[in-house]
Protein backbone atom coordinates (compact mmCIF):
# COMPACT_ATOMS: atom_id res chain seq x y z
CA UNK A 1 0.00 0.00 0.00
CA UNK A 2 1.41 3.54 -0.99
CA UNK A 3 1.93 6.18 2.05
CA UNK A 4 -0.24 9.20 2.09
CA UNK A 5 1.55 12.66 1.43
CA UNK A 6 -0.86 14.74 3.06
CA UNK A 7 -2.33 14.09 6.37
CA UNK A 8 -5.94 13.15 7.37
CA UNK A 9 -8.06 15.85 8.47
CA UNK A 10 -9.79 15.12 11.47
CA UNK A 11 -13.15 15.52 11.09
CA UNK A 12 -15.22 17.83 13.78
CA UNK A 13 -17.50 16.02 16.46
CA UNK A 14 -19.51 18.85 17.66
CA UNK A 15 -20.73 21.81 16.53
CA UNK A 16 -19.75 25.24 18.17
CA UNK A 17 -21.60 26.72 20.32
CA UNK A 18 -22.58 29.78 18.59
CA UNK A 19 -24.26 27.28 15.90
CA UNK A 20 -25.66 25.04 18.88
CA UNK A 21 -27.27 28.23 20.22
CA UNK A 22 -28.95 29.41 17.36
CA UNK A 23 -30.10 25.89 16.46
CA UNK A 24 -31.82 25.15 19.67
CA UNK A 25 -33.45 28.70 19.43
CA UNK A 26 -35.02 27.89 16.10
CA UNK A 27 -36.20 24.48 17.25
CA UNK A 28 -37.62 25.99 20.13
CA UNK A 29 -39.52 29.03 18.00
CA UNK A 30 -41.00 25.98 15.80
CA UNK A 31 -42.05 23.99 18.95
CA UNK A 32 -43.83 27.41 20.30
CA UNK A 33 -45.28 28.15 16.90
CA UNK A 34 -46.36 24.33 16.68
CA UNK A 35 -48.05 24.73 19.94
CA UNK A 36 -49.85 27.91 19.03
CA UNK A 37 -51.24 26.67 16.23
CA UNK A 38 -52.40 23.41 18.33
CA UNK A 39 -53.96 25.92 20.60
CA UNK A 40 -55.42 27.83 18.21
CA UNK A 41 -57.21 24.56 15.98
CA UNK A 42 -58.39 23.50 20.21
CA UNK A 43 -60.53 27.42 20.07
CA UNK A 44 -61.40 26.70 16.52
CA UNK A 45 -62.47 23.60 16.80
CA UNK A 46 -64.46 24.82 20.42
CA UNK A 47 -66.34 28.02 18.34
CA UNK A 48 -67.34 25.62 15.79
CA UNK A 49 -69.05 23.68 18.02
CA UNK A 50 -70.63 26.34 19.58
CA UNK A 51 -71.79 28.05 15.82
CA UNK A 52 -73.51 24.90 15.42
CA UNK A 53 -75.24 25.10 18.70
CA UNK A 54 -76.44 28.17 17.96
CA UNK A 55 -77.46 27.21 14.43
CA UNK A 56 -79.46 24.94 16.27
CA UNK A 57 -81.19 27.20 18.53
CA UNK A 58 -81.85 29.40 15.21
CA UNK A 59 -83.66 26.41 13.62
CA UNK A 60 -85.86 25.56 16.71
CA UNK A 61 -86.67 29.42 16.84
CA UNK A 62 -87.71 29.33 12.95
CA UNK A 63 -89.84 26.10 13.76
CA UNK A 64 -91.66 28.10 16.79
CA UNK A 65 -92.30 31.17 14.32
CA UNK A 66 -93.71 28.71 11.92
CA UNK A 67 -96.84 27.84 13.87
CA UNK A 68 -97.46 30.77 15.82
CA UNK A 69 -96.83 33.44 12.77
CA UNK A 70 -97.20 31.24 9.63
CA UNK A 71 -93.82 32.15 8.75
CA UNK A 72 -90.16 32.28 9.66
CA UNK A 73 -89.79 35.41 7.40
CA UNK A 74 -89.09 38.21 10.07
CA UNK A 75 -86.71 41.30 9.70
CA UNK A 76 -84.59 40.76 12.76
CA UNK A 77 -83.94 44.53 12.40
CA UNK A 78 -87.70 45.48 13.03
CA UNK A 79 -89.58 42.35 13.96
CA UNK A 80 -91.42 42.86 10.89
CA UNK A 81 -93.45 39.81 9.81
CA UNK A 82 -92.52 39.36 6.24
CA UNK A 83 -95.94 37.21 4.86
CA UNK A 84 -95.95 35.99 1.22
CA UNK A 85 -98.20 38.23 -0.90
CA UNK A 86 -100.14 34.90 -1.49
CA UNK A 87 -100.35 34.67 2.36
CA UNK A 88 -103.18 36.42 4.77
CA UNK A 89 -102.51 37.38 8.01
CA UNK A 90 -104.26 35.65 10.81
Amino acid sequence: MAKRKTKKVEKPTKITNEHLNKLQETVTKINRAQLDLGIFETKKHNLLHAVANVQDELTLMQGEFEKEYGTADIDIQTGEINYNKNEQTN
